[in-house]
């Protein structure tokens, strides 16, 4: 069935239903990863027990970029499915890996308990996680572009990152309510593997709505017409280069704020500014609050005037502003917090809103998953993977506490000049001219 073929009432309730199937899987698999960076500290104590604190914290989020190392692996072999066998198995697939790690994780003996295998055991569980979030941005991207509307699919797919900071919130808020409730001990004793648990029957509830939506139109399309890509990982490479570039850049710019936003700043307003943990755990919690309320009228806007005006406009204030922004937050109050985070959250929020409907409207139906996948799994495996760590080392050695901003200047001249190569995707048809001939 082709978008053509749908009625409007088909069309309203195939986006409703993938907005759900989307957006709660997304939301498990970020709930996770935040509250591993959210615990960073205690992680640390727990795994990686030594004298020196900088020493500890540097070990978590080093586990943290393991795995993202490790997703160009799971995007190569999730891409290959989804673009070969369609989207629906590799969004079934991603959520149960997600919580087979995420279950190893909340179970795992302390450092004390077992030595050196506990943070070895860690990393096994990072890998997991690792290789099924190498599949999760682009069969939901592919997945949510496909079901929407052409005139509303920056809407549509703006819910993929809804999801993702709900998550987010959701994470900070048990925090908070942790350093609430318990002592600093109990956390380290045992609360701190709560929030890790609590997940595993989500991500059972993401599986079973995820296993009743049917495939997309476009990808069943191609199999009426017998154009399934038999190797659609070469044929990226092959035909689709320059959009795979382009995507590379674009996922940069995003994870990359999204990273120094929802997950360093937590850290960084503890150890740098030094805000208490209650405070910048409701510093995140804002954060993702304002965001939350941006991002589908980010989607919005973009269904309106292009994607190109909304990306660039928050290229230019990510420029100008990050630095001033870090400035502020670093006189150490709580207002001035609270104006930083404002600012910086509604930036994000900007580019969140609108990235995937761009760079999924860049490929062909064919390659779609797995240019996605690749390119989303590059860009966090080399660059926003390694935020956390290289900002922590820089920090230690240089003893400027601006690196996180002056990295963020820089990522935004990468999404300004990535912008430039690009034409405006705006409505264009996902079924393109070369998914029609095999």
């Amino acid at each position: 069935m082709t978008r053509a073929d749908t009625t409007p009432a088909d069309v309203q309730k195939g986006l409703r239903t993938s907005l759900i199937a989307g957006s709660i899987g997304v939301f498990v698999h970020w709930f996770d990863w935040a509250i591993y960076a959210y615990l960073a500290t205690t992680i640390a104590e727990i795994f990686f027990p030594s004298r020196d604190g900088s020493a500890d914290l540097l070990s978590v989020f080093a586990v943290f970029a393991v795995a993202f190392f490790v997703r160009p692996l799971g995007s190569v072999l999730f891409g290959y499915i989804g673009d070969r066998y369609g989207r629906k198995i590799t969004l079934s697939i991603v959520i149960i890996s997600m919580a087979a790690g995420t279950l190893m994780l909340g179970l795992l003996p302390s450092y004390d308990s077992v030595g050196i295998l506990a943070p070895v055991l860690l990393v096994v569980a990072r890998v997991i996680q690792g290789l099924a979030a190498g599949g999760e941005f682009g069969s939901a991207a592919a997945f949510l572009a496909e079901y929407s509307p052409p005139k509303r699919r920056g809407f549509g797919c703006s819910w993929i990152e809804f999801g993702s900071v709900l998550g987010f919130l959701a994470a900070s808020f048990v925090v908070f309510l942790l350093n609430v409730v318990l002592t600093d001990e109990q956390i380290l004793a045992w609360g701190w593997r709560v929030p890790f648990l609590i997940t595993v029957p989500l991500a059972f509830v993401g599986l079973y709505i995820r296993r009743r939506i049917e495939d997309t139109p476009e990808f069943l399309a191609l199999e009426r017409l017998e154009t399934v890509s038999k190797q659609p990982v070469r044929e990226v490479f092959r035909r689709n280069g320059k959009q795979f570039a382009q995507t590379v850049g674009i996922e940069t710019f995003m994870n990359s704020t999204f990273y120094v936003v929802l997950v360093y700043l937590l850290t960084y307003q503890e150890e740098i500014v030094g805000l208490s943990s209650t405070d910048a755990a409701l510093l995140s919690t804002i954060a993702s609050l304002i965001a939350i309320a941006l991002i589908p009228l980010s989607g919005h806007v973009s269904d309106r005037v292009g994607r190109k005006p909304v990306l660039n406009t928050a290229a230019v204030l990510l420029i100008v502003g990050a630095v001033p922004l870090f400035l502020l937050m670093q006189q150490g109050s709580l207002p001035a917090g609270l104006v930083s985070t404002f600012g910086l959250a509604a930036i994000l929020a900007i580019i969140l809103g609108t990235h995937a409907s761009t760079v999924a409207e860049l490929f062909p139906t064919r390659t779609r998953q797995s240019g996605l996948s690749m390119a989303y799994s590059v860009a966090g495996a080399f660059f926003a993977g390694t935020i956390p760590y290289i900002s922590t080392y820089l920090i230690d050695r240089t003893g400027n506490d601006l690196v996180p901003a002056f990295i963020l200047v820089v990522v935004g001249l990468v999404g300004f000049l990535t912008l430039r190569t690009m034409p405006e995707t705006r409505g264009r048809e996902l079924l393109h001219e070369s998914d029609k001939h095999a």
